[in-house]
């Protein structure tokens, strides 16, 4: 088979694998690496090193220079500050105990030497959004618990992957030296290496940005371009300081004022799927069954020091002062699946310690991916019944997505905010969401169809999606991104004008019409002309006809049952309010005091 043929198979594999994952709600990583381990070590149908020859490891230093800057791109200082005191402990002090308990275990269980132990320590600190944030939409978990799982999640990973990267130069550094000292000074030169090109580099890119340097349609590829040029200097300067430098210049333009970076980390976003799933295919191909031989019941025994006793010691110390039932320690104590820079930094590792002739590095890929299929495996299957056991599951799914925050949007959340039902408002225009957030809405600003948005909107109480935006193009998209998330029944959004919208079109659109057909023009300009949503409660004596008949100029919203789930009246709506239901609706200044309305 040709090496051109053998790149467009594994192009299509990695998209296959991505869209497994999708479907199944798994973490991509198990998929891709399951896939590598099939073609290479069981089938030998893929080599990596003869199909890239030399490249390969230029490729993989390069892919991983891109996924730990599009990490780095997160790290804003004002969120760390910002989140609870159990979140910053997970995040520091305890990604420390981590560190500490699991390169100790390595040493004296794995008989490594106390370097490669302490570098083998350092990437399995790291869990990761693209791990946790499937897992949590696949378990119903507390909030607050998915909440610092998911905030551990964004905040370590750059963290744990610069924690690496320091252990990796200071054993780089010790190789071939004469003395301690010695070591120490090439350290400390690969680290002031690291920071000086980092630093200057986040500073120039940041005022080129800032200046508008650079055109509009060059601003993505040269950030990239430029990211990777300092990188290839940083290394030839001093050995191996270009993954601290790519880190500290993600670090330094995530923490710059007045740059919009929405269009940059979107790119990013969707070269890291791009060179992860290509990679984790190549980098489990390349095990050797030799290598997969060395997981024995000593690398066992070290895998259940790191999930039984690490994490838990690690959650227990952190929750010290905390306000955490020992129920919720225990279950955070528990969910720890790693995921991807684990993986992509200790291959690229591994390859440069059997360079450097290190004795143990052979281990160092086998043991790490044996980390992450079995916290992400053991994790998916087992959690369930230890949140049920330990009591920790999410409230009922009874929340509402909204995308748009116009003034119908927003007094629709304000309704549903009132009534104590989740409500989310999303939308590009920060105007609108800034006028929400004086409200005490809750708001998210951004494309909810982004990678941002799936590692940072909670969704855990939400059950439907209203699209109320005047977008039309981006509505179709997010309602049939969200279709996969929620359900096709779960998916409502507004009538478009038939004057601007074909048949053809609208056949296609198989989503719940909202509010019997009414158009947002329609809706924005009867709130323009004084009409207000009203709440009426129906009973034996007031039912739903005679409703009707009070209120013919009424636009019906929302029901709300009793105890049951909130109800959203459209076109289809096979159901009718009974006694007992609140009817939310838009109703006319002369009717707005009608019987009942509150």
């Amino acid at each position: 088979m040709s090496p051109l043929l053998h790149l467009c198979l594994l192009g299509l594999l990695s998209i296959l694998c991505q869209w497994l994952a999708f479907r199944l709600r798994l973490p991509a990583i198990l998929p891709l690496l399951l896939t590598g381990l099939m073609l290479g070590p069981a089938l030998g149908l893929l080599q990596p090193d003869q199909l890239l020859g030399p490249l390969l490891f230029p490729i993989v230093s390069m892919a991983v220079a891109v996924i730990l800057f599009e990490g780095s791109l997160s790290l804003r200082f004002d969120q760390l500050r910002g989140q609870n005191k159990m979140v910053r402990n997970l995040v520091l002090p305890g990604m420390v105990v981590t560190f500490a308990i699991a390169t100790v275990a390595a040493h004296y269980i794995l008989a490594l030497p106390l370097p490669v132990a302490a570098l083998l320590g350092s990437l399995v600190v790291v869990t990761g959004p693209t791990v946790i944030t499937p897992l949590l939409r696949s378990i119903r978990v507390n909030p607050k618990i998915a909440t610092i799982l998911q905030w551990e999640g964004i905040l370590i990973d750059p963290i744990g992957a610069l924690l690496a990267v320091l252990v990796y130069e200071f054993l780089s550094a010790s190789q071939g030296a004469a003395a301690l000292p010695h070591a120490l000074s090439i350290f400390g030169f690969t680290i002031a290496t690291g920071l000086v090109i980092g630093a200057l580099g986040g500073y120039l890119l940041a005022y080129a940005l800032r200046h508008r340097w650079l055109p509009h349609y060059l601003e993505t590829i040269a950030v990239l371009t430029l990211m990777l040029a300092a990188f290839g200097i940083s290394n030839e300067l001093m050995h191996e300081s270009g993954l601290l430098t790519v880190t500290v210049m993600g670090i330094w333009l995530a923490n710059s004022d007045d740059l919009d970076l929405e269009r940059i980390i979107e790119f990013k976003e969707t070269l890291s799927v791009l060179l992860i799933s290509a990679l984790f295919i190549l980098l489990a191909a390349r095990l050797e069954p030799s290598v997969i031989a060395l997981i024995d019941l000593q690398a066992l025994a070290w895998l259940a020091v790191l999930i039984l006793i690490a994490r838990p010691i690690a959650v227990w110390l952190c929750g010290l002062g905390n306000q955490l039932h020992w129920r919720e320690l225990l279950l955070l104590g528990w969910i720890a699946p790693r995921g991807i820079v684990a993986a992509a930094i200790s291959a690229l590792f591994a390859l440069k310690l059997q360079q450097l002739g290190i004795a143990g590095a052979d281990k160092l890929v086998a043991l790490v991916f044996l980390v992450i299929v079995t916290t992400v495996v053991l994790q998916s299957v087992l959690t369930p019944t230890v949140v049920k056991w330990l009591g920790q599951q999410a409230p009922p799914c009874n929340g509402v997505l909204i995308f748009g925050c116009n003034p119908l949007a927003q007094a629709i959340a304000a309704a549903l905010t009132e009534h104590k039902i989740p409500a989310l408002l999303c939308d590009t225009n920060w105007d609108n969401l800034s006028h929400a957030r004086m409200q005490g809405l809750q708001v998210y600003y951004g494309n909810p169809m982004s990678e941002h948005a799936q590692s940072q909107l909670d969704l855990s109480l939400i059950k439907r999606l209203m699209v109320l935006s005047p977008y039309r193009q981006q509505n179709t998209e997010i309602a049939y991104h969200y279709q996969d998330l929620l359900g096709k029944p779960n998916i409502y959004r507004l009538a478009e004008p038939n004057t601007i919208q074909s048949p053809r079109k609208q056949q296609r659109h198989h989503h719940q019409s909202l509010f019997n057909g009414q158009t947002l023009l329609e809706l924005e300009r009867r709130l323009m002309q004084g009409w207000a949503i009203s709440s009426t409660t129906l009973s034996p004596e007031f039912v739903w006809q005679q409703y009707q008949m009070q209120n013919p100029y009424a636009v019906p919203l929302l029901a709300l049952p009793p105890k049951g789930r909130v109800k959203i009246f459209s076109q289809s709506s096979d159901w009718l309010p009974q006694p007992e239901w609140e009817v939310m609706a838009l109703l006319p200044p002369n009717e707005k005091n009608g019987h009942g309305a509150v």
